[in-house]
């Protein structure tokens, strides 16, 4: 495997004597550039935090690189990398969030994800409780979507050379036969359908941020996907376009989506749902619902025919309670997005220009 896994298999056994003498010591709860020295004390950190959580045939092969069996089809393969802040948040942290948001990016390829790989770079001082508190994080959520973490790397830097933690993941997974979905697949008719409410993730960064309190806590929505996008694959064929709208909201991924497939995109403020207490914060500190980050929700362009169908699919899951129809392709304004405003007129829907929330996932 990767140097997360160096020469783990000449300690794995000596487990007793992995930390006797003098300067190879851990320091009680807190992670050491040592640990990323792949050595004693990289060893143990991998069998005692993380080699236990993330336990599967593929990773205890301990080779540079999973060896994986997969018949010939079609891949899905994607990376991302997080270095939210802050690290722990209302409805999650940097680990679930790390696996959430790659198993829904090889989804939204239409393909099923199998398998992930996991880089950490972790600060000097980085609390090993905390740690371990995102590897269990990460390997309740890896088995809520049903993958398995099978290879990974970590590396530690000296104190201040970076914030806390980063993680890196990366997925490959299935694309059935038959499903051929992509931006450029939208066509002048196609229904627009968001799985539920926006900006329900970058305003609860926000908050944990600012430490700003609601009587009704704002929670993020990361949340897997795939089994969603597996059941609207089942209902129908004639899915065109897949995205889940993250950096740059619902609006940037809109405009992404008209850019590609070369149509024009109208879509009704009234229809795109939003929480009160979400708008209330928007609203409050200057910031507008369709540019703020979305991670657990999905945008399916269908055809009209069978839009009602695979709407009332998302709303059988548990993610996708809230799913609304909220406009149409048409051909009229090709690479252009407008929205008919709750007062009746016509807004153009730009894409975002520069970073209005960093370090958001």
């Amino acid at each position: 495997m990767s140097d997360m896994l160096n020469h783990i298999s000449r300690t794995c056994n000596r487990q007793s004597h992995c930390l006797t003498g003098k300067g190879n010591q851990m320091k009680s709860g807190k992670i050491l550039l040592d640990h990323g020295s792949g050595g004693k004390l990289s060893n143990r950190m991998i069998s005692d935090i993380i080699l236990p959580a993330f336990h599967n045939p593929f990773l205890e092969q301990l080779n540079d690189g999973a060896l994986l069996d997969i018949p010939k089809h079609r891949v899905a393969f994607s990376t991302d990398s997080y270095t939210v802040s802050p690290i722990f948040f209302p409805g999650g942290s940097i680990g679930d969030l790390a696996v959430n948001g790659t198993v829904n990016d090889i989804a939204m390829c239409g393909a099923s994800p199998l398998y992930l790989s996991a880089g950490f770079i972790i600060e000097e001082g980085f609390d090993t409780e905390d740690l371990k508190t995102i590897i269990n994080h990460m390997s309740k959520a890896a088995k809520a979507a049903h993958v398995q973490i099978v290879t990974g790397d970590t590396k530690v830097v000296p104190r201040g050379k970076a914030d806390q933690i980063f993680i890196n993941t990366s997925g490959i997974g299935i694309i059935p036969d038959g499903v051929t979905i992509g931006g450029d697949k939208a066509k002048p008719g196609d229904k627009i359908i968001i799985s539920g409410t926006i900006a329900d993730h970058g305003m609860a960064i926000l908050a944990a941020r600012e430490s700003i309190s609601f009587e009704t806590p704002i929670k993020s929505d990361s949340a897997p996907l795939n089994r969603m996008v597996d059941s609207m694959l089942s209902a129908s064929s004639n899915i065109h376009v897949l995205r889940d709208p993250t950096r740059g909201g619902l609006g940037t991924t809109l405009n992404e989506i008209a850019s590609q497939s070369k149509t024009g995109i109208k879509i009704v403020e009234e229809d795109i749902p939003v929480k009160n207490e979400v708008s209330g914060i928007c609203e409050l500190l200057g910031f507008d619902p369709l540019y703020v980050a979305n991670e657990g929700k999905l945008i399916a362009i269908v055809d009209p025919s069978d839009a009602e169908k695979v709407l009332y699919t998302i709303k059988t899951d548990d993610f996708g309670k809230d799913a609304r129809i909220i406009g149409e392709v048409v051909d009229d304004i090709p690479g252009r997005v407008m929205m008919e405003t709750v007062i009746g007129g016509t807004r153009v829907v730009d894409m975002l220009t520069g970073e209005q929330l960093p370090r958001i996932c």
